[in-house]
């Protein structure tokens, strides 16, 4: 029996919750405690004309789920209107908020969706944060996970909360999540197995400094017992030094057979790649898991990123297991995600690119490729650093459409790290205004994308590539990054 879970059940029955944010998050903790008993009020900035909050609040009518709003520009005066026993903020506000001080000054309990998840949860919990490489290498181990046997539940920052599902979780099953800056910060919470696949400039739109959001990623593991474990990328300065604060056991991985085992620490297991050999070594017992060659997914990000998951799940799984998932797992959208071939182009989607980092990491792995196209790039700036993005892009792409508000950024990175390459450059015009959730731009987002599609396909040349990869945010324009690729799949598929 689940007695934290129990105990919280009798806690939150007659209470008053508020819930801050009506998010994929947050829709389903509502539901759930509306199940509980709990009288739950619903806080979101968006106002009751816009068309997502008016479906989500017919949506909440007709499952006859009653809850009381605030909602539009002025939604948290409501706060100090009522006194709550419990508020649930939304990742994307910070805690010293004057409000949600205010809420716990009164006494309530301020706490996330995610945090009281992993409070709750009976399951063994892994959990993967870093700037890059989250959602596959979350993936990655949640597959391999179900390899070995184990029923497992994959969710978090990745698009599935599991909250109203931990009452048919056992202590025998095994969860996975995908931790963004924004769940971890002020998270007390750690898991029980968490990997930091690497730390770069991101999101300091957001955090106060750097600092600040590297301390929210060591929150996955900074409360973790002797019994814990923390994997670590030995190959980024940031992760590796994160060894310092760590109190349970620690696991490194890299790429590089050096950095893996700098130090020459005996003591941490290591799992690393030797010439193309995945090797995983601890106390002096060497386990080569499969080739490199063998995995399906294309990158050295890749690489990386199934040496975390091994590091992650070797003891739980067997190196066949292992060996199976690189061979067999395909990837997951939005990453290099082939769409179709047209006329000899094959087209890519990598939504998911919504950082120079992450995008430079693409291109690498198309180089690696021998791949030759045009890239189709732009969204919104996370003040993040735009440094050998240039360069990368150069070396597979010389036919640039840029369609987003950090095109300067990209054009200036691109000029200054040419060095006599040539290129040309295509700018979709790029209203500040146009917004798909608004019905009066919607038609301007999709016509200023069909036409970068456009160009694209008329610059592109038989046995090449289009790559969408956006070097920055989806928040221009559409409502996330899913929503994005999602609607380039759509309009690539539609072309004739």
């Amino acid at each position: 029996m689940n007695y934290r879970l129990q105990d919280f059940k009798n806690y939150i029955r007659g209470r008053k919750a508020a819930v801050i944010g009506v998010g994929i998050s947050n829709r389903p903790l509502i539901r759930w405690l509306c199940g509980l008993g709990c009288n739950v009020t619903a806080f979101d900035k968006l106002s009751g004309d816009d068309p997502v909050m008016s479906e989500t609040i017919k949506e909440f009518e007709r499952e006859n789920i009653c809850i009381n709003w605030s909602i539009g520009d002025n939604y948290l005066d409501g706060l100090a209107k009522e006194d709550y026993d419990i508020v649930f903020k939304t990742p994307k506000m910070r805690f010293e908020t004057e409000a949600l001080q205010a809420c716990k000054a009164g006494g309530s309990i301020l706490t996330t969706e995610m945090e009281l998840f992993m409070s709750l949860c009976p399951a063994e919990i892994f959990a993967v944060t870093g700037s890059d490489g989250k959602t596959t290498t979350s993936t990655l181990t949640s597959e391999i996970l179900r390899k070995a046997g184990y029923r497992v539940y994959l969710g978090g920052n990745i698009g599935t909360p599991l909250l109203d599902k931990v009452e048919d979780m056992t202590s025998e099953d095994k969860v996975v999540l995908e931790l963004s800056s924004f769940q971890l910060l002020g998270m007390h919470t750690p898991a029980d197995v968490a990997i930091v696949t690497n730390i770069t400039p991101n999101h300091l739109d957001f955090h106060k400094d750097y600092d600040e959001y590297i301390r929210a990623k060591m929150n996955v593991f900074i409360n973790q017992s002797a019994c814990g474990r923390v994997i670590l990328n030995s190959g980024c300065d940031i992760t590796y030094d994160m060894r310092k604060e760590a109190r349970g056991r620690v696991m490194f991985f890299s790429s590089d057979r050096e950095s893996a085992l700098r130090d020459g620490s005996s003591l941490c297991p290591h799992a690393y790649l030797d010439g193309t050999e995945l090797v995983y070594e601890d106390a002096g017992s060497r386990t080569v898991i499969c080739d490199k060659n063998d995995i399906f997914i294309p990158g050295n990000h890749n690489v990386e990123n199934f040496l975390a998951a091994i590091a992650a799940t070797i003891g739980y799984a067997d190196a066949e297991d292992i060996a199976y998932v690189a061979k067999n797992f395909k990837g997951v959208p939005h990453r290099i995600e082939l769409i179709r071939e047209l006329d000899g182009v094959r087209w890519y989607n990598s939504s998911i690119d919504t950082s120079p980092n992450r995008s430079m990491n693409t291109m690498n792995a198309l180089a690696d490729r021998d791949e030759h196209g045009v890239l189709i790039c732009g969204g919104a700036d996370k003040k993040c650093i735009y440094t050998g993005l240039g360069d990368a892009i150069l070396k597979v792409c010389d036919r640039i459409v840029i369609y987003g508000s950090n095109g300067d950024l990209i054009e200036d990175i691109l000029a200054e790290e040419a060095c006599g390459r040539k290129y040309s450059v295509y700018r979709i015009k790029d209203n500040p205004g146009d917004v798909y959730e608004f019905p009066q731009t919607r038609d301007n987002v999709i016509n200023a994308f069909n036409e970068a599609i456009g160009k694209a396909r008329e610059l592109a040349r038989p046995e090449e590539i289009v790559i969408m990869s956006s070097v920055g945010t989806s928040y221009d324009h559409f409502r996330h990054f899913e929503h994005r690729g999602d609607m380039f799949r759509e309009l690539v598929n539609d072309l004739k």
